[in-house]
């Protein structure tokens, strides 16, 4: 099975490894300092369960450098910034693709496979739900900080996922369990949930996650979020895994953010070193499906506008 991972961060680097270490061939498009680390150290998977080691691992730096008609899978790990690009980028050399590859989009956020729906078919262009913890501590290494539940795989499309089993077996078998199911949009919203509410107002006011619920004027902006996503879910065809925001914050704040209570977001660390959050595929999209559907999504579109006013001053 050879496997195309592009992005490489702990998230890109942790599953390249982890399939690498089960027989897959894996090949890494990565760039720069990045892509150097790589070639001279090969790749690592830390932390948390079974480590492993690469070596020899095939990096390329440019879509034209890039064997053709080699890859069974796409993995997209990525910050989600870069999808426009990567989505153009595959459909300009379609040629290294077989007519049978698939495409997983291992992201933050909702809705990322609809830059490459543009391009491929819905039978090629699957999503995975993500909340593993996954650092990079050097350039070619991933350390895998946390472990909740398993990696999902599925279709936002209502495809069949059945043909991803092979993927989720190798995760598995490399120490991380990762199962197929019918239901990602469910899960995915989970995490949204979890992300567009924590993510940006603890960047904006630099806290963890834990100090966000000591404070009762982030408390009530947090809730007024929790709040609009359920409304936005109820007015779409999506839907979530607990019936009311009420159900849900029982969990969030009895479970979730205590599990993750030191926690800092990863649009707290994009806007620490100054570059692009993902807010436009977290809050941002509540906004674009509220407007949609005709829903009021005032608490979303204030936090949306504080991180762009940031971003602007980069």
């Amino acid at each position: 099975m050879n496997i195309l991972v592009i992005g490489a961060g702990g998230v890109g680097i942790g599953l390249a490894t982890s399939v690498a270490s089960q027989g897959a061939d894996v090949s890494i498009y990565a760039r720069g300092e990045t892509a150097k680390a790589i070639k001279e150290n090969g790749i690592k998977r830390t932390g948390l369960f079974t480590h492993y080691e690469i070596k020899d691992v095939p990096v390329y730096e440019k879509y034209e450098d890039i064997p053709k008609n080699s890859f069974d899978y796409i993995f997209i790990a990525s910050k989600t910034t870069a999808n426009e690009d990567i989505a153009k980028n595959l459909n300009d050399h379609r040629d290294i693709l077989k007519e049978s590859t698939r495409i997983i989009i291992f992201q933050n956020g909702f809705g990322n496979d609809e830059f490459y729906l543009e391009y491929f078919t819905k039978k090629q262009v699957f999503s995975a739900r993500v909340i593993t913890g996954f650092t990079r501590p050097e350039r070619h290494v991933s350390e895998v900080t946390v472990y909740t539940e398993p990696i999902l795989l599925g279709s936002l499309q209502k495809e069949d996922p059945k043909d991803l089993q092979e993927i989720a077996d190798l995760i598995t078998e490399s120490g991380i369990n990762c199962e197929i199911t019918d239901e990602v949009d469910k899960y995915l919203w989970a995490k949204m949930l979890y992300n567009c509410t924590l993510n940006p107002l603890g960047a904006i006011l630099d806290v963890t996650y834990g100090q966000l619920t000591e404070n009762p004027y982030t408390l009530e902006i947090m809730n007024s979020i929790i709040d609009e996503i359920f409304e936005v879910i109820k007015a779409s065809p999506y839907e979530t895994l607990w019936q009311s925001p009420e159900e849900y914050r029982d969990l969030f704040y009895s479970k979730l953010v205590p599990d993750t209570y030191n926690h800092y977001s990863s649009t707290h660390q994009d806007i620490k070193r100054k570059i692009p959050t993902e807010i436009d595929t977290l809050n941002g999209k509540v906004i674009q499906l509220g407007k949609l559907n005709n829903v009021n999504v005032k608490t979303n579109e204030f936090i949306y506008n504080l991180i762009k006013a940031i971003e602007s001053t980069f």
